[in-house]
């Protein structure tokens, strides 16, 4: 792999030779360039850039288990961002407008960092990514609301886990993200010390991320051994000698037991994969455990207050009150017992 090395003035043969006064002042005027321009892109185009290099680095890591071998984050080549392109679109599932926004962000931010990324790299990376959008099933990827993920859908999932400590970890993640209506961040984020065993089941303290307030919730030992969370989550720790810290954490292809948080894409990779696994007949993605939630619930009959206190959502929130009317659908349906 050729080596990639920052952009040094005057260092091409086919560049104009400059006295150093004037390379001073080129140099000078490239720094000021740089912080204009970072200074008047939008503050979402700098948290998109921010997350795209996450997903590189996420990558990255991939890759070295797979090779053995770890490559700089500045590897920034042909094959490494075709690589990208095709992870992403393998594993991540991503749809190809938002593959298409990686490469941007990548190569961006690669620049800022001193790298001279080479434009045949961009070149094939797009190449690659052409005729997945032409794809219908690949444009269909992200759009619309998650799928609700249904009870019996868990049960199905529990059916078919994985054996071993990841399998444990698994459905004790699915479980409790379900029970606690928990977003993919929410469940990253919690801690085995703010998940306490009682004689009702488990008491479960929701941290605040994004800014979202935190909340305490309570979360029912389960009629069904198979998909009850408190079983799941109790295995699980036990299985993995947790006491305190994260309470879901990464598991190695050997079994070791790493130390810090899964992070929130790691949670919905997780919940995808395994209902892929089971055959379950829709996409389930993190945002369907919160869906299926508040949608059982309120099937159940539970009450509006009662839901939201578990979710944690506005009382005026657009997007509980539309899983309610879509709970509550099939309920005294206009067109039921009319005489028709």
């Amino acid at each position: 792999m050729t080596d990639l090395l920052p952009f040094q003035p005057g260092a091409a043969a086919e560049r104009p030779a400059y006295d150093p006064a004037t390379l001073a002042v080129l140099a000078a005027m490239e720094e000021a360039a740089e912080k204009h321009l970072d200074a008047i892109r939008p503050h979402n185009t700098k948290r998109g850039y921010a997350n795209d290099w996450k997903l590189w680095e996420e990558f990255h890591g991939w890759l070295a288990e797979r090779t053995g071998h770890a490559l700089p984050l500045t590897a920034v080549t042909k094959g490494t961002l075709v690589g990208f392109v095709v992870w992403l679109d393998t594993i991540k599932l991503a749809a190809p407008n938002s593959i298409d926004r990686r490469i941007t962000g990548v190569t961006v931010t690669a620049r800022g960092l001193g790298v001279e990324v080479p434009k045949a790299a961009t070149v094939a990376a797009r190449q690659a990514l052409k005729p997945m959008k032409t794809d219908p099933e690949r444009l269909a990827r992200g759009r619309g609301k998650a799928a609700a993920a249904t009870p019996a859908q868990l049960k199905q999932m529990s059916a078919a886990v994985a054996d071993g400590l990841s399998g444990l970890r698994d459905r004790a993640l699915w479980l409790i993200a379900f029970a606690v209506a928990g977003r993919s961040a929410e469940v990253s984020a919690l801690r085995d010390d703010g998940i306490v065993h009682v004689s009702q089941g488990l008491e479960v303290h929701v941290p605040s991320v994004k800014g979202r307030p935190a909340r305490d919730v309570v979360v029912h030992y389960g009629k069904n051994p198979d998909t009850c969370p408190v079983r799941a989550y109790l295995t699980w720790r036990a299985a993995a000698a947790i006491a305190g810290g994260p309470a879901f954490r990464p598991i190695d292809r050997w079994g070791n037991l790493g130390a810090g948080h899964l992070s929130p894409a790691a949670c919905r990779d997780i919940i995808s994969r395994n209902a892929e696994r089971a055959g379950v007949a829709v996409r389930l993605t993190g945002h369907s455990m919160r869906a299926g939630l508040i949608t059982a619930s309120r099937i159940a009959g539970k009450r509006e207050e009662k839901i939201r206190a578990q979710s944690g959502h506005a009382e005026n929130s657009p997007a509980f009150w539309g899983y309610i009317r879509e709970a509550d659908k099939w309920a005294d349906a206009a067109s039921e017992d009319i005489g028709l």
